[in-house]
């Protein structure tokens, strides 16, 4: 999914930084930078913004309390020279907290924490507007190539109980057989329905209608556990929510 993002902080080597690192990452776009956060709100009212990098500490209105105005209208990764604000951050929900100098590895690694939390709530929007249309997903196939050369095996999406990814390889699993083929988790990741199919692990992809229970960090499905990564957990019981059945006591 494109990520509509603003960057907001009184030093303009900072936002140089950011917008160095943003032009890195494809699915990105920088609808604008500024050392004004007063503009920056407006620009918030105006436009759709995905996400906003945040200072904290700025001369018209300082980081948290730009934060708290917010009201959680968009995704926020607040990035500060001042570790003593993450746990203030964190109780008005950011996605995360960089330290200033910022590493790109550690900023990438806070992008695809917001990019799980985004396609999330994008879920239950998805199947809202084509129920039909989403059955006819599963109902749709994909052909796959196998090891013996010039050989396809055509694998029914509704039948995939989940995934693993072996570096260049995947194994699908459906309900009678194991298929290998030579695809990344990444690649085929995108050739599944995402209401139906999540990625729970660096690698592993799951069928949400497969599972057969949830213990802690384990997924149960026919043939054992799967992995739940931290990385992967707030979206995949997002996923989940309307399915889940509980007390509100």
């Amino acid at each position: 999914m494109s990520i509509r993002c603003l960057a907001v902080d009184d030093e303009q080597h900072a936002l140089d930084i950011i917008s160095r690192y943003v032009e890195k990452i494809p699915n990105l776009e920088l609808v604008a930078a500024t050392t004004d956060a007063i503009e920056a709100f407006q620009l918030v009212q105006k436009e759709t913004i995905d996400l906003v990098f945040l200072d904290v500490h700025m001369p018209e209105i300082t980081g948290i309390q730009f934060l708290k105005l917010l009201g959680g209208r968009t995704k926020v990764i607040l990035c500060t020279a001042y570790p003593e604000y993450a746990l203030e951050g964190y109780d008005l929900d950011i996605v995360d907290y960089l330290l200033k100098p910022m590493r790109f590895e550690r900023f990438l690694k806070a992008i695809q924490k917001a990019q799980t939390l985004l396609e999330a709530e994008e879920l239950p929007k998805t199947v809202a507007k084509s129920e039909v249309s989403s059955v006819a997903l599963l109902d749709d196939y994909i052909f796959v190539k196998t090891e013996t050369k010039g050989k396809l095996l055509k694998v029914v999406l509704s039948e995939i109980r989940y995934v693993e990814g072996l570096g260049n390889y995947v194994s699908i699993f459906t309900d009678d057989k194991r298929i290998v083929t030579l695809l990344t988790i990444k690649e085929l990741e995108e050739r599944l329905p995402k209401p139906y199919f999540l990625r729970v692990h660096k690698s592993y992809i799951v069928a949400l209608g497969k599972i057969q229970g949830i213990d802690g960090n384990q997924i149960m499905v026919a043939e054992g556990h799967i992995p739940l990564g931290d990385t992967y957990r707030e979206a995949f019981f997002n996923g989940l929510q309307q399915k889940i059945v509980a007390s509100k006591k």
